[in-house]
């Protein structure tokens, strides 16, 4: 099974030199928050659920939709995530 990488999602490099199975977590985190449904279906199909789940539970940083998205397709308490518990531990200022 081949996965195919949409450009506009790796602007910053050339698709044809990316490794999927040594930058797999870079292509995950990249696909779950800016990736489209069909793409987020492939890399379950090529990955398989419990490398993508691993992958993003310990994702330094996805935003809030990115994570309620996650937390109810597998299933995972928000409070499971590694960014959610960052996010924790850094407040950003009040916003006045």
């Amino acid at each position: 099974m081949q996965l195919t990488l949409r450009p506009a999602l790796f602007w910053d490099v050339d698709v044809q030199t990316i490794d999927l199975n040594k930058h797999k977590a870079s292509v995950i985190e990249r696909i779950v928050i800016r990736g489209r449904w069909d793409e987020f279906k492939e890399i379950l199909d090529f990955y398989g659920k419990n490398t993508v789940e691993s992958v993003v539970l310990n994702a330094r940083w996805l935003d809030k939709r990115t994570l309620s998205f996650c937390s109810a397709i597998f299933q995972i308490p928000e409070t499971e995530f590694r960014c959610y518990k960052l996010a924790q531990s850094n407040p950003e200022h009040w916003n006045y």
